[in-house]
């Protein structure tokens, strides 16, 4: 049996070569393997680019977080992957993690009150016959890097696993999050169980140093907030 044959990048089909692919179809076509394969241009003698850079990511458990946690040294063993690629995968997760943590007066993603939750997440909730639950994850400043679907239920509840909640904040290095579902009934009043997954998941959130800060219920065209009532 003959040993497999490597493709160089260049011998792909042209819209599955991450620079032409980027120039087609847009950067949010790209995986992060893609991506990265921008930045060192090349893979070795077994590996293209991009599969060098798919063994790099799973090395970090897919997780850019992670990623980002690697020094030159640790980029460097990987074969394929000398001091000037390294730091430019390094170069370039610094400048998403600054961008990350930027925030303006008028950014429309800053949360300063329950109205802001509201608005943010009432596109997802509005107008639906069957209960979901959701979070915004935020940083320092109260920026919402992420809203993130937990679960999806019937009319009347949805079951919400503390584990899952737990991990996409950490996932994203959330500093702090806000939980977020409907009551299609329109009635936005807290049930008891709202009331005890609350408590629950604030108490869990506060052992990994996370906040919880808020807990909006989104009705027909209203919203409850736990913070505004004095529940949280």
């Amino acid at each position: 049996m003959y040993p497999p044959i490597k493709l160089s990048i260049k011998a792909w089909a042209e819209d599955d070569r991450p620079r032409e692919k980027l120039l087609l179809k847009g950067r949010h076509s790209l995986s992060d393997a893609e991506l990265m394969a921008i930045l060192i241009g090349s893979g070795n003698r077994t590996e293209s680019a991009v599969d060098l850079c798919k063994r790099i990511l799973a090395s970090a458990d897919n997780n850019l977080d992670k990623m980002a946690k690697l020094n030159v040294s640790e980029l460097k063993n990987f074969n394929g992957m000398g001091e000037a690629k390294a730091l430019a995968v390094i170069a370039a997760l610094e400048l998403g993690r600054r961008r990350n943590s930027i925030c303006t007066e008028d950014d429309s993603l800053r949360i300063r009150s329950s109205a802001d939750s509201y608005r943010i997440v009432r596109t997802e909730l509005d107008d639906l016959t069957h209960e979901e639950f959701w979070i915004l994850l935020l940083n320092r400043s109260n920026l919402v890097l992420k809203k993130v679907q937990i679960s999806r239920g019937g009319m009347n509840s949805t079951i919400v696993d503390p584990k899952i909640v737990f991990k996409a904040a950490l996932n994203a290095s959330a500093s702090a999050l806000i939980l977020c579902h409907n009551h299609p009934s329109g009635v936005v009043k807290p049930s008891e169980q709202d009331i005890r997954l609350t408590k629950r998941l604030k108490e869990g959130a506060a052992i990994i140093d996370i906040a919880l800060l808020d807990h909006i219920i989104v009705g027909v065209n209203t919203y409850f907030s736990f913070a505004d009532d004095g529940l949280i």
